[in-house]
């Protein structure tokens, strides 16, 4: 079996930390078991490239377990977890081709070694193997069938591929699930990169400034993440609603040039290029924290941040570049501008991806089953799964809710009665 992981001694070490992680994940565990039954992806062809980390690892063995051929590759080159990666290779049998800090050219290496596994469906955190499938391989287009996407920027890229007539075959934007994006952006996002900050730098958050870019469901899990530790929040958006319902949540709001001098740490999550650049470090506190949980590394621009500085940055803690700039300011980088709450810490808790990796599962059947009637654009997660999917979730969380008498239901389906 061909693969690319670090170090293959690291596999006992990942497979108890994705045991441990499926404890909190029951929703996948009954998908799984269905799935191990009624083998529903038996003879599939599937190449997912996702982080690879330990809640992957267990979507890895459910569609594995459902009859999958899987081959797994990282959508970031600092989110893999290499015990996982070993130990999915070790334990499992299912090629994965990852390693944590790989280069550019190996991580588009391993892209390619997804695309060569021929798949019938793409599993897609970022698009980056769907575009690259459009780009430079499109042999592989005559195989699939259908695709899902993760997250916010990968659904914002297939959408303008789909709007352009460049998509060509559907896929499900399993971000827009409301089992996804409510809960895995808000809670888990929010979670996840204040650990990240802390683990990368070890600084108090209560008494600073943190300014956060956006205001999404992602940013609104960190800003209440921060408020809570005690930080003084400042938003700043593009959106007026979304500006709106920030200072109506209690945040101040304001542009970035204007929140650049107050900042002690800044995160930005908004899927854009350059939301903080030049004119951002010219007035930054010294000792500023920067650091990003959007999906791609364009968010700070740090080709400019460098040239400001002129002179390579000097690691002064794992995950921390610090630059120094002309006046003596230090201005300090964490993760390389890439996802902090992946880089420098474990990502997400399993309690939350447990849903968002149902909704993978349980998309990508309803993929094989519907794909003939499914026209070459981005549909959402069908109404019936997220709600399949939150019943399970309640269920396994022994919460119990009312049920709908029949005469609640006529009521609500009818018009004659009124006032």
């Amino acid at each position: 079996m061909k693969h690319h992981v670090k170090d293959m001694e690291l596999a006992p070490a990942g497979r108890l930390r994705m045991d441990w992680a499926e404890r909190e994940m029951p929703v996948l565990r009954r998908i799984r078991e269905r799935f191990a039954a009624e083998k529903p992806l038996k003879g599939v062809r599937m190449s997912a490239c996702l982080h690879v980390t330990t809640e992957t690892g267990n979507l890895a063995r459910v569609l594995q377990a459902g009859g999958a051929n899987l081959v797994l590759v990282a959508s970031n080159p600092l989110s893999t977890q290499d015990d996982v990666a070993a130990a999915l290779v070790a334990y499992d049998e299912i090629p994965v081709y990852a390693i944590k800090g790989e280069d550019n050219t190996t991580y588009y290496e391993h892209i390619h070694a997804a695309l060569d596994h021929k798949p019938h469906i793409t599993m897609d955190d970022g698009a980056d193997l769907v575009s690259t499938m459009h780009k430079d391989r499109r042999e592989v287009l005559e195989s699939i069938v259908g695709g899902t996407e993760e997250t916010t920027t990968g659904v914002i890229r297939l959408r303008a591929m789909a709007q352009e007539g460049a998509l060509n075959y559907p896929i499900i934007a399993v971000n827009d699930a409301l089992t996804k994006h409510l809960f895995d952006n808000r809670y888990g996002t929010g979670q996840s990169t204040l650990d990240g900050v802390i683990r990368a730098t070890n600084v108090l958050i209560a008494g600073k400034t943190v300014v956060i870019a956006g205001y999404g469901w992602c940013s609104r899990g960190i800003a209440m993440r921060a408020q809570g530790m005690g930080a003084n929040v400042v938003i700043t958006e593009i959106d007026p609603l979304k500006a709106l319902e920030a200072v109506m949540d209690g945040y101040r709001v304001m542009p970035m040039v204007e929140a650049a001098p107050l900042g002690d740490i800044f995160i930005t999550a908004t899927g854009d290029i350059n939301v903080i650049d030049v004119p951002h470090f010219e007035v930054m506190k010294d000792g500023a924290i920067i650091s990003n949980s959007g999906h791609f590394n364009v968010e700070i621009n740090l080709p400019a941040l460098e040239k400001m500085a002129g002179h390579e940055p000097r690691v002064v803690r794992p995950f921390v570049k610090q630059y120094v700039l002309p006046d003596g300011r230090h201005i300090n980088v964490l993760a390389d501008g890439r996802l902090v709450n992946l880089a420098a810490a474990e990502g997400h808790p399993s309690a939350v991806m447990d849903m968002s990796f149902a909704n993978q599962a349980l998309s990508a059947e309803y993929m094989l089953a519907h794909a003939q009637e499914l026209e070459r654009r981005v549909y959402s997660v069908p109404e019936e799964i997220d709600q399949a999917i939150a019943a399970l979730k309640l269920e396994a969380m022994g919460v119990n809710i009312d049920v709908l008498t029949a005469e609640q239901r006529h009521y609500l389906a009818s018009w004659q009665e009124g006032t």
